[in-house]
């Protein structure tokens, strides 16, 4: 058996293309995130402005998401990616034309932010919804691997290039770069086969995401891997008290440090050594079964963390954790594309993205409660422990999620 990554989705002209433009979009999405806030609290001096900017992107994000999700099962899905990445296009010029121009424009930003947040849940959703479309059942798995790879990838790579080219050509030529990286998205998606929807789209949207929520509602393991989802990342994401930990547990200095920057890069590094090693369970069966195994196996990294008395055991840890929470979001991907009808899958997709990207945001405001009222490493024993209970307690109650082959 291959331990390394399985590349054989990467031979499909048409998936190959896909995954050049999430990458692209990965990267260029993190470039925004240090540029956009940095743009902010410079001409502003206010970090509250910066929270309204991240309101605003997580909102039209969600809503797009949903919005789009029932449009990629009426229309097709290849003019749907043309019009997602050509609206983050127009962004990222809009962006880069504020900044270069010296306008500093807030409301501009806020309102080019919520261009960039529409646009992105239209990519996301829709690609989700379309690789079921240009890749067989059986390499599905293997497929999202590669895909969870660049998404992580990019939010570290991201980030990194960002502080690195910040200095030296300054935030506005960001924006340009994440432009022009669109020409190649475009042209990449542009040679995509057309991908019409399975059935004519007669009824309107509102209607079609009432029958993509009945849909759901009416499929126990689509609400299992909704749940099981939902748990790992809103009881178990404890990133929000990293700071903490690493100042008062570990003895790094206020404002961040070594401690801090350790803790942070273990997490995405165990990402990559899963995404490296994916040929270990790209071919696996129990698709179900191991996306469950790995929340709880998630949930008990996460009770290690808040235990770990020094970064010699907290490090490893979070490394573990981003290996597991790779499988696990592979998996979910995967059980959710094979298994829901093409006619539905946007909408479906559009559930997922709208927990994904909501998810965290409930994981730092329960976790920032918890660590005021708790203190932080009782505050992340507690969110792993309920975790893997949350989990266990899921897998009994819908069995069909542990059962799930493809």
């Amino acid at each position: 058996m291959d331990l390394f990554i399985d590349r054989r989705p990467l031979r499909i002209p048409a998936f190959r293309r896909l995954w050049v433009a999430s990458a692209v979009t990965a990267v260029g999405g993190s470039f925004s995130l240090i540029a956009v806030p940095t743009q902010l609290f410079t001409a502003t001096g206010s970090s509250a402005v910066v929270g309204v900017s991240a309101a605003v992107s997580l909102v039209t994000l969600v809503v797009s998401a949903l919005w789009s999700g029932a449009l990629a099962d009426a229309i097709d899905r290849r003019r749907l990616l043309l019009a997602g990445n050509g609206g983050l296009g127009l962004a990222y010029l809009g962006l880069w034309l504020n900044a270069v121009l010296g306008l500093d424009s807030i409301p501009l930003t806020l309102a080019l932010v919520a261009v960039q947040g529409l646009s992105l849940g239209v990519t996301l959703t829709t690609t989700g919804a379309a690789v079921p479309r240009v890749v067989p059942p059986g390499q599905l798995v293997a497929a999202n691997s590669l895909s969870s790879l660049t998404r992580y990838g990019g939010a570290v790579a991201g980030p990194l290039l960002a502080g690195l080219l910040i200095p030296v050509v300054g935030l506005g030529t960001l924006y340009l770069l994440d432009a022009l990286a669109l020409g190649l998205v475009l042209w990449a998606v542009a040679r995509l086969p057309v991908m019409p929807p399975p059935e004519a789209g007669v009824t309107g949207t509102l209607r079609r995401l009432g029958d993509g929520f009945r849909y759901l509602a009416g499929h126990r393991t689509l609400v299992a891997i909704l749940a099981v989802d939902l748990a790992a990342m809103v009881f178990g994401l404890p990133f929000a008290l990293l700071p903490e930990l690493a100042e008062r547990t570990y003895g790094g200095p206020a404002g961040g440090g070594r401690e801090l920057g350790l803790l942070f890069a273990a997490y995405p590094a165990g990402v990559l050594v899963a995404g490296l090693l994916s040929g270990t369970f790209s071919r696996a069966r129990r698709h179900g079964a191991l996306m469950a195994s790995a929340a709880m196996a998630w949930g008990g990294c996460v009770v290690l963390l808040g235990l770990a008395p020094n970064l010699a055991v907290a490090v490893p840890v979070l490394v573990l954790g981003g290996a597991v929470n790779f499988v696990l979001s592979t998996f979910r991907n995967a059980i959710s594309q094979a298994y829901t009808d093409d006619a539905l899958r946007g909408r479906i997709q559009g559930s997922l993205t709208v927990v994904l990207m909501g998810g965290p945001q409930l994981a730092t405001m329960l976790h920032g409660f918890g660590g005021a009222v708790l203190g932080a490493r009782p505050a992340v024993v507690a969110g792993g422990a309920l975790t893997v209970l949350a989990v266990a307690a899921l897998v009994p109650a819908l069995p069909e999620l542990w059962r799930y082959e493809p």
